[in-house]
């Protein structure tokens, strides 16, 4: 089973709608999904159908304060194989609350490794979707998590923002989480009219080389109306341009498993 963290400190790169879309696209593959909503927005909470307006206990932010279980709070969604810990507002005060916690790094992690060593929680996947920031829920994200995906977005700011990731990514690894591996950047948002998503495309494939998922995500409308409606974009538009990219994304992920585990 995978932890897996959808990050990048940018707002707006396309996290949430990739944890979402590639959350729907494996369950529709017979995979078993769990989302852990990290970010105090909740917008894959809401992504996925249910409220960020609810009982903060019942939350990502009761089991990081004590309060719950990761068993006690999952909800299903009404998505076959796809289950949620949700969020809400309430979580954006963490980082105030356990100041005096030395190992508040180490919450989230050892919540799930728990979590896990019940056998009666079978996922074949749990997705992190991370707050648009550095700050101490994306260091438990980056604790917790085997292996990342950074959505990249095609536009003038991205390999800027990238580079300072990649600084917080190689800090984690050397203190608290040496296991730490990207699996790969997608690039989102590319608009073909527009020259500067091929000149970002090429210099994210020149410097990143293999890591960059051959899919692209293109800018969509059908992408941007899908979480109004509480649905991936997988199942409100399976036909889109976005859903065909994010179908092509899944199969691509599924792919590169199979060459983890050869290479394993």
């Amino acid at each position: 089973m995978q932890i897996i963290s959808i990050i990048n400190q940018k707002g707006g790169v396309g996290k949430t709608t990739t944890v979402i879309n590639l959350a729907a696209g494996l369950s529709k593959k017979g995979k078993k999904i769990l989302v852990v909503d990290l970010d105090p927005q909740g917008n894959a909470t809401t992504g996925l159908g249910l409220s960020n307006t609810e009982n903060s206990s019942e939350t990502i932010y009761g089991v990081l304060n004590g309060n719950k279980l990761i068993s006690e709070v999952i909800k299903k969604t009404e998505f076959d194989n796809l289950d949620l810990i949700s969020s809400n507002v309430d979580l954006s005060g963490l980082e105030v609350e356990t100041a005096g916690d030395s190992k508040r790094a180490f919450i989230l992690k050892d919540q799930l490794m728990s979590f896990l060593k019940d056998s009666s929680h079978n996922y074949d996947y749990i997705f992190i979707d991370c707050p648009p920031s550095l700050s101490l829920l994306t260091v438990m994200a980056l604790v917790a998590s085997f292996s990342l995906v950074v959505p990249l977005q095609t536009e003038f700011f991205a390999l800027e923002g990238l580079t300072q990731l990649m600084k917080t990514i190689d800090r984690i690894k050397a203190n608290l989480n040496k296991e730490l591996k990207i699996r790969g950047i997608l690039l989102t948002m590319y608009d073909k009219r527009n020259k500067l998503s091929s000149q970002v495309e090429k210099e994210a494939r020149d410097y990143f080389k293999s890591k960059v998922y051959n899919t692209i995500i293109p800018r969509n409308v059908r992408l941007s109306e899908a979480p109004s409606h509480g649905v991936p974009v997988l199942i409100y538009d399976k036909n889109c341009p976005g859903s065909i990219s994010y179908f092509n994304f899944t199969d691509e992920f599924i792919n590169q498993e199979k060459e983890f585990e050869s290479a394993a």
